[in-house]
């Protein structure tokens, strides 16, 4: 029988890591930031889904745990995979791509759930229900991950539907926030500054 692989590499300790071409990187790049902040965004996903009541916010979010796996890989490759080619067997071909479908389909999400709530005239505060706090804070891990996006793309190719789709996300959970607390009885709470 073969034996299992280890799951230590012993590969990073000295504080590097191999991206998706080979190439080794510093644990604290820009590059490893960003997709770093992705799995981050990914764990609070997976505790809204467990949290969750709802079957289609929960097949929405196993959606969207998929792409930002795609989109983690994306990352961890150090080329716009639209551009990239390396010599031998191409991993960027193995690699998911977001497209501009996979854009639409949280766009259509978005605006099913907009369609099912109150017309929001304030600003409102995170909570409402667990799953709606947690669906906040995945939006704001969400808003860091575009942040290190962004910083990435000043000095490194990425590609730009990483950026359109993640700007999209925290567009989706916070709605995904207030349909768990709209289905769950509660309203927004409104900020009303004193």
């Amino acid at each position: 029988m073969p034996s299992r692989a280890k799951i230590y590499t012993k590969t990073g300790d000295l504080g590097e890591t191999l991206l998706c071409d080979g190439s080794k990187t510093s644990k604290d790049s820009q590059r490893v930031d960003a997709y770093g902040t992705i799995d981050e965004l990914n764990s609070f996903v997976g505790l809204a889904i467990v949290k969750n009541e709802y079957e289609d916010l929960k097949n929405h979010l196993m959606e969207v745990q998929k792409d930002l796996h795609a989109i983690g890989s994306n990352l961890a490759f150090p080329a716009d995979l639209s551009q990239a080619s390396i010599k031998g067997p191409s991993i960027s071909s193995k690699i998911p791509r977001i497209t501009e479908e996979t854009i639409a389909r949280l766009e259509k999400w978005i605006d099913d759930y907009d369609n099912e709530l109150p017309e929001l005239k304030r600003f409102i505060l995170c909570g409402g229900s667990e799953t709606s706090a947690l669906l906040h804070v995945a939006r704001t891990v969400c808003r860091r991950a575009e942040r290190k996006i962004v910083s990435l793309k000043k000095h490194e190719e990425v590609n730009k539907n990483l950026l359109r789709y993640i700007n999209r996300l925290s567009a989706y959970f916070f709605m995904a926030a207030r349909v768990s607390s709209h289905r769950a009885g509660k309203s927004d709470i409104e900020w009303r500054p004193e």
